[in-house]
């Protein structure tokens, strides 16, 4: 009897395989076009392995911070007397989308305050006030991780049986939208001198905005590099980020055909960059010592999630058994 695979998902369970894969894209508004050249990288390697029809979604078993599906990030926000949400609210705290419906997660996500509004809908009998998560998860990649690793601790029976911190059975790519240049645009003498207006808008920029997605962003990727390299798993953790984007570039709201072109033309040359890793010692993201290019890295993961999609269809049962409620979020 041929194998058959549910309609609900695109990839068999981790229990089939070695490996939990996990794909990670920061938010960045515009500047998504650079994950997005990157993945379309990282795509057409699967297709020469693995022939044209071959999709991402058919390898990731957890994709975080994506608009279409998986795991979406968005803040909870108290709403006032008339039941309309707040930006500001004593009451807030993550909220995970997992197989999320229809379109009105993806507005949450991606109401980010002062660029959006935010995003209130009913599901059912619940009320929903959210805004862009990126406030609290900007680089979801450490959100997913957890995600997983409390499905283990569950003991789901999706996911082989494995101890939570086997990191050498955790395949991560984490793809960033790109962070401003580090200049010395002002020091703390200047700062000290800002009110309210100050910090949200100075020389072109957002000193607060700045300062809140790019320290959590890089924060998540140290802490992640940490447990990876503790655990002598570092090879199982790519994270592709360009951290000198100037000018328009560096916006998330400039979409400008020529931007657009030039953040696409960014997306390529990362791909020619060497693969970085964080310096546990200075805390600095370096080039490693032949590590080869970005686009060299991604040829090697795909290889890995071909072989991996490949060892899952060769032992999924003849008879698919429905997954269990708890599973991981599925694409």
């Amino acid at each position: 009897m041929e194998k058959t695979k549910s309609p609900l998902l695109h990839i068999q369970p981790p229990t089939y395989g070695d490996l939990i894969t996990i794909l990670s894209i920061d938010g960045g508004g515009i500047r998504g076009i650079i994950p997005a050249t990157i993945l379309a990288f990282l795509e057409s390697q699967l297709q020469e392995l693995d022939g044209e029809g071959a999709r991402l979604a058919d390898y990731f078993d957890v994709v975080a911070g994506a608009s279409t599906g998986g795991l979406i990030t968005a803040m909870l926000t108290a709403p006032n007397e008339n039941g309309r949400p707040l930006y500001a609210a004593k009451d807030i705290k993550p909220f995970y989308f997992e197989q999320c419906p229809k379109i009105f997660p993806q507005k949450s996500t991606s109401a980010a305050p002062t660029y959006l509004p935010a995003h209130y809908f009913r599901n059912e009998d619940r009320e929903f006030n959210l805004i862009d998560g990126g406030v609290a998860a900007n680089n979801p990649a450490l959100v997913a991780i957890s995600q997983v690793t409390n499905q283990i601790i569950n003991q789901n029976s999706d996911l082989f049986p494995i101890k939570p911190m086997d990191y050498g059975r955790f395949l991560v790519i984490s793809i960033g939208t790109g962070t401003s240049k580090a200049t010395k645009k002002y020091d703390a003498r200047m700062a000290a001198k800002w009110g309210v207006l100050g910090w949200l808008l100075h020389g072109g920029s957002s000193p607060l905005v700045d300062v809140f997605t790019k320290a959590s962003s890089d924060m998540v990727d140290f802490h992640i590099s940490v447990v990876f390299q503790a655990l002598h798993s570092e090879a199982n953790y790519l994270r592709i980020q360009d951290d000198a984007l100037t000018g328009s570039h560096s916006a998330v709201d400039v979409a400008t055909n020529e931007n657009l072109n030039k953040l696409a033309e960014i997306g390529e040359k990362l791909l020619k960059k060497p693969v970085a890793r964080v310096n546990l010692e200075t805390g600095l993201t370096e080039p490693i010592a032949n590590g080869g290019t970005n686009e060299d890295a991604l040829k090697k993961f795909a290889k890995l999630l071909s072989d991996e999609k490949k060892l899952r269809e060769s032992k999924w049962p003849q008879l698919y058994k429905a997954p269990s409620s708890t599973m991981v979020s599925y694409l």
